[in-house]
């Protein structure tokens, strides 16, 4: 998601195909239902014809399809939370990590609220010099990513991290509760977290534990109805991994693609047993 400027001119084009297929999709399925007794040519021209773009999503596609540099993620992998937000948008996505995929997720969620969460002030004015529109908040974390271990055996300890009493807003026990957000991140009910970030490759770093504890316990605090999905990337690595099988759970699990795993998780009040003392 971040600096590697990776040349190729056939991925972009392709995320550009991408997010115009699924306005041309999504227009067609609004249009298509009108009457039986139009054939489906007929259907797919009055979608044309009707098919009006949000000026972000045409910002997008004009972009990828002209710029050199690529997401990190893959078209599989991109394609999996893709597959999410058809069904979702207009959603709220959150996502943790600012970079070159972030307009594609603007514009896939279009009339949605996608925020995004980055802890690189220097990254953060790079990216938004090229797109002031997102949405994006600069965030301080607490953790690093050599405390891992410590972290773990603290959750285990501290009454403020254990799955019926954890909260986020103030949460300054529970050293895995991100503290100190802006206001609408603990205000909004996500539909999709991405977790793409913050770094998590040297031991100094802030490292993914927090993010992906927060992201579990806002899913399981969820008022609205259905579930939360999680799509956490680098799952390949093994503070991910072992962080998702704590908190994520292996039995909410839908799938993986690449090194992104794709998670739906149920709200407390919908799940039909839980353990108070554990996240899975």
């Amino acid at each position: 998601m971040r600096r590697e400027e990776i040349v190729k001119h056939t991925f972009p084009i392709a995320i550009a195909g991408l997010i115009a297929g699924a306005l041309l999709i999504s227009s067609f399925i609004k249009t298509a239902d009108y009457s039986i007794l139009y054939s489906v040519a007929n259907s797919r021209s009055r979608a044309v014809d009707e098919y009006s773009a949000t000026p972000i999503q045409l910002q997008a596609i004009i972009h990828y399809a002209t710029s050199p540099i690529v997401p990190q993620l893959n078209i599989g992998e991109i394609s999996v939370t893709f597959d999410v937000l058809k069904k979702r948008s207009p959603c709220n996505f959150l996502v943790f990590g600012l970079g070159y995929d972030s307009l594609m997720w603007t514009s896939l969620n279009p009339r949605g609220k996608t925020i995004f969460l980055e802890d690189d002030p220097h990254w953060f004015q790079t990216v938004l010099k090229d797109a002031p529109s997102l949405h994006a908040h600069v965030v301080q974390y607490r953790t690093q990513l050599q405390q891992a271990d410590d972290l773990l055996s603290h959750y285990r300890s501290e009454p403020s991290c254990s799955p019926s009493k954890a909260y986020l807003r103030g949460n300054e026990k529970c050293k895995l509760a991100l503290t100190g957000f802006p206001d609408e991140f603990y205000d909004t009910e996500w539909d999709l977290i991405l977790i793409d970030a913050p770094h998590g490759y040297f031991a100094e770093q802030p490292g993914r534990m927090a993010a992906i504890f927060s992201a579990a316990v806002m899913a399981r605090n969820r008022k609205g109805s259905g579930v939360t999905h999680v799509f956490l990337h680098n799952i390949d690595r093994r503070v991910e991994k072992v962080f998702a099988e704590e908190f994520l759970c292996r039995k909410y699990l839908v799938t993986s693609v690449g090194r992104l795993s794709h998670f739906e998780i149920p709200s407390f009040a919908n799940m039909s047993s839980h353990d108070d003392a554990r996240f899975c």
